[in-house]
């Protein structure tokens, strides 16, 4: 599986992330195609900072102020020479530097610095040379932000600028202060890391690394390179694409017990850390309907588990089918902006991973419910449009022949 790992041990910007990534071997053409829709005509040189060769990204845009409605027009405009996924992660990466700015300044902030056309050439381009080295994930090292204050549009800020604290707090990515004095991760460098680290990236444990990328920044001081370091690498372990354990069946046959009460007793061996339960319908001796319940669980809780089910379904005995190998998607529960009948709120979504890549998503239902309730919608509508959203964020193609 090939990941690509940034080290942002001198801090990081739009146009040093999007050098490094031209450096590691991103399709400069198809990155230079994307910065054109914004910028005439961006260059791209070799320099050296502190004795490091480096790509250095010059967009020669000039100021402007736009609010971020503008913005993301500048972005729609350009939908025809930007691939799909690129643009969505550029929006989305405007949306987490709105969404911070927001909460310093108010809900009518503008974007000074950030609004200005060579800050959306350098997020398009990074976000076009991301998708063109088609990474399983991306592992983001701890960003070096500087310390000390800086002078803005807002006048003097402390470092790091308030902005860029609320990324890293959004997105939990790890940071330090570093010893430079001054700032070194810019809100546009904060809210890009924060971005591909969505694509999430396990431990890489052994690894070849295929290309090494430096992408430089303007300044070059001499005590430390002004680089930001992107590493694309394979994965050399040997162990299957899904993790393995062990998990204990429990199952019992009952005919005397109301569908109610089944239904109760699922919800709570689940409750009492069964990893699933199920009741299926069968025909037993002498033709009498029942049900077969099946609880897994790891072998530490079979005997506990074992007591809630006779206790909650009355039955004398419980099969145990002990230490059961098993293959296990890793998963986790993400958050996701979704708009539905004009209303947009932030939605969980369970996400299976394979190698650090989300493959499979599904909506929570009890959140699809509720919200299905209030918009006097089908939940089938909402969950459809939940995991539609999830899959354009996590750039997950729709599988042909119906619903993932």
């Amino acid at each position: 599986m090939r990941l690509l790992i940034f080290d942002p041990f001198h801090g990081a910007a739009g146009d040093m992330i999007t050098g490094a990534l031209l450096d590691c071997g991103a399709d400069e053409s198809l990155v230079m195609q994307a910065m054109q829709a914004v910028v005439a005509e961006p260059g791209i040189t070799r320099v050296t900072r502190a004795g490091i060769r480096a790509v250095k990204v010059d967009t020669h845009a000039t100021p402007a102020h736009r609010s971020f409605a503008e913005v993301m027009a500048r972005i729609d405009g350009v939908s025809s020479r930007v691939p799909g996924p690129a643009l969505a992660m550029a929006r989305r990466v405007f949306e987490r530097i709105h969404r911070a700015e927001s909460e310093v300044h108010g809900d009518h902030a503008h974007f000074h610095e950030i609004g200005a056309d060579d800050a959306i050439a350098d997020i398009i381009g990074a976000c076009t040379a991301l998708y063109s080295l088609a990474v399983s994930g991306v592992r983001v090292l701890p960003v070096t932000t500087g310390h000390g204050t800086a002078t803005g549009s807002h006048g003097t800020f402390p470092i790091p600028a308030p902005a860029t604290a609320i990324i890293f707090r959004e997105a939990g990515l790890p940071a330090v202060a570093g010893s430079h004095m001054g700032e070194l991760c810019t809100p546009t460098g904060a809210a890009l890391l924060a971005e591909f680290a969505t694509l999430t990236a396990p431990d890489p444990g052994a690894y070849t690394i295929l290309s090494v990328g430096y992408g430089a920044g303007t300044r070059d001081p001499r005590h430390a390179p002004n680089v930001i370091r992107a590493m694309l690498v394979e994965q050399t372990d040997t162990a299957g694409n899904l993790a393995e354990d062990t998990v204990d069946i429990l199952e019992t046959n009952v005919d005397d017990i109301s569908g109610e009460v089944i239904a109760h007793a699922i919800s709570r061996f689940m409750e009492a850390g069964a990893r699933d339960a199920s009741a299926t319908p069968l025909i037993m001796k002498k033709g009498r309907p029942g049900f077969l319940i099946r609880v897994i669980c790891l072998p530490e809780m079979s005997a506990t588990l074992a007591r809630l089910m006779a206790l909650e379904l009355g039955t004398l005995g419980i099969r145990s089918i002990p230490a059961v190998h098993r293959f296990v998607a890793e998963r986790t529960v993400q958050e996701i902006e979704v708009t539905i009948a004009g209303q947009t709120r932030k939605m969980p979504v369970k996400c299976g991973l394979m190698r650090g890549k989300i493959y499979t998503l599904k909506a929570e239902f009890d959140h699809a419910r509720d919200w299905a309730a209030e918009l006097k919608l089908s939940v089938r509508e909402v969950i459809r449009a939940i995991e539609d959203a999830g899959r354009l964020h996590f750039c997950i193609e729709k599988e042909d022949g119906g619903d993932m």
